[in-house]
């Protein structure tokens, strides 16, 4: 319990910093994903059904923030976090290259998402600005925050296991 409550409050913290302190960054052309850098990675640590309902909470978090119709969001971070559980079979604690893979992998299937129902229904249709001025730097922001980030949740991780086996 202590585990899942502590990480709805740095998913809480993530969407915080994401949507409230970053945009007032003015040097920052591009912003982390922090949101979908914590769902792959809890998804990725502890399996497809932790994924899917941290997928779940952060896809309603961003759902209530942004406008548009409620469950764009949430569709695809419950898939993000499910499809992202199902590595869990190839989870090392130390292993840094696969959820560096696994970030850029989401970061670039959530930017085409935004892309395709955002922007190409609306008949815009030049994919290389998109491509060179948004997709590109979030990428690149997302996959190094993957490095610092996935080693905090990694140390969380292993801090709660000593609790709880200290406690047994």
């Amino acid at each position: 319990m202590k585990r899942f409550l502590l990480n709805v409050v740095l998913m809480i913290l993530a969407f915080t910093v994401q949507n409230c302190v970053f945009p007032l960054i003015p040097f920052l052309t591009a912003t982390p994903n922090l949101l979908l850098i914590l769902t792959f990675s809890f998804g990725f640590i502890y399996g497809k059904e932790a994924g899917l309902l941290y997928g779940l909470f952060a896809g309603i978090l961003l759902d209530l923030f942004y406008s548009g119709p409620f469950g764009f969001y949430t569709l695809l971070f419950i898939n993000i976090g499910y499809f992202n559980g199902i590595c869990t079979q190839y989870y090392y604690e130390d292993y840094i290259n696969l959820p560096l893979v696994m970030s850029l992998v989401n970061e670039l299937i959530y930017n085409l998402y935004i892309y395709v129902f955002r922007f190409l229904i609306r008949g815009r249709l030049n994919i290389l600005y998109y491509l060179r001025e948004l997709m590109i730097p979030e990428i690149i922001f997302t996959v190094v925050t993957t490095l610092f980030l996935y080693r905090l949740i990694l140390f969380i991780n292993r801090w709660l296991k000593r609790m709880e086996n200290r406690r047994d």
